[in-house]
């Protein structure tokens, strides 16, 4: 038990949460969206022996998988914890956390409880040797759904919603300079190590907010993704002397992957030089996160990256955040870094062998 609360344990059963959940939120968010752009905002389908449009089905499907989130997200982390005696209690926990608003968050917390249950049950539950077979498939799923259901919906489950129902109305209320302040320090977390914890941390966050229905931590998330690789693309476009050879061939990997939203590729020049890229590169996205917040930027599609922009709400004030961050990251590199110095290959002029001395008898 102590080994799972370590803070890496709890970090991998998140992380395996999210790789199960990304595809959900990716192929919901793009039905919602190409329903809504195509047949401009219609309605959910309410009553399916009645006629309905191609778009009506598309939003609609969306939205159920939309609400599938939390379970899904559940029963990822519980399996990640407890194996396959894990997905039934997680599934469940998940729809608890739906069923009373405590969203995102409260299915998180339910594969937790979930899988730690299921390993608990392991140890101090006995069987006859005849029912073994019944602990994984029914007596363990059957006890943990009991014991941590009664504990979502009687004890956890009611503060967790009042905490969700709080920070969403906070954020959709943030106007002016506090909008700007949370949108440059998302926008510098989600570019602070490209693609490592802190991102992962911004990218849970906003994640989690998609489901309650605020949609521009999400814009801020690709923009700060997007933005360290056109940064040092158009940083080494300015001054190519501040790139050595290596970087420079590093570089033109980045930039096709930052198109698709893809931050890793930054980590082989920043490992050069880390304080100047990640000072330069998290200021920039600050300000590309600022100017999405104040703009009104949403995005209800989490990944993409230039493919979805179109998907977006405000297309033309995304593409300015972006600009404006990537010009802001790109000047900072370009003044703070030196440059390049390119190792020199030195060969050293063989000796000549003398071999007249040599006598063969």
């Amino acid at each position: 038990m102590v080994e799972q609360l370590r803070l890496s344990e709890l970090k991998r059963h998140a992380m395996t949460g999210v790789s199960y959940m990304l595809p959900l939120v990716v192929a919901s968010g793009l039905l919602i969206a190409i329903g809504n752009i195509l047949g401009h905002n219609p309605s959910l389908i309410s009553d399916y022996k009645s006629s309905y449009t191609i778009w009506q089905a598309s939003v609609t499907l969306g939205v159920y998988g939309m609400q599938l989130i939390p379970a899904i997200m559940s029963a990822a982390i519980s399996y990640s914890i407890a194996d396959r005696p894990g997905i039934a209690p997680g599934l469940l926990m998940g729809m608890i956390a739906n069923a009373i608003d405590a969203g995102f968050f409260g299915g998180m917390l339910g594969g937790y409880l979930s899988g730690w249950c299921i390993n608990l049950l392991k140890k101090y539950v006995k069987v006859p040797v005849w029912a073994q077979a019944l602990l994984p498939m029914l007596i363990l799923p059957l006890l943990a759904s009991l014991i941590v259901g009664f504990i979502m919906f009687f004890v956890i489950g009611g503060p967790i919603a009042a905490a969700s129902f709080a920070l969403t109305a906070m954020l959709q209320n943030m106007q002016g300079g506090s909008a700007a302040l949370f949108g440059a320090i998302m926008g510098a977390m989600a570019a602070f190590d490209f693609g490592g914890p802190v991102n992962k941390v911004a990218s849970l966050f906003a994640d989690g907010l998609l489901l309650q229905g605020v949609y521009g931590p999400e814009a801020i998330k690709i923009c700060a993704s997007m933005i360290p690789p056109f940064a040092v693309t158009l940083s080494w476009l300015i001054r190519k002397k501040r790139y050595s050879k290596g970087e420079a061939a590093n570089i033109k990997v980045a930039f096709p992957l930052g198109i698709c939203m893809i931050t890793e590729g930054v980590i082989p020049i920043a490992a050069v030089d880390p304080i100047r890229v990640i000072f330069s590169c998290s200021v920039g996205a600050a300000v590309g996160g600022a100017l999405i917040m104040l703009f009104g930027v949403e995005s209800q599609v989490p990944s993409g990256g230039m493919f979805i922009v179109p998907a977006m709400n405000n297309p033309t004030g995304f593409l300015m955040a972006l600009a404006a961050g990537t010009i802001t990251a790109a000047g900072l590199l370009t003044l703070l870094k030196k440059d390049a110095v390119e190792e020199q290959i030195v060969e050293e002029d063989e000796e000549e062998i003398d071999l007249s001395g040599i006598q063969i008898k």
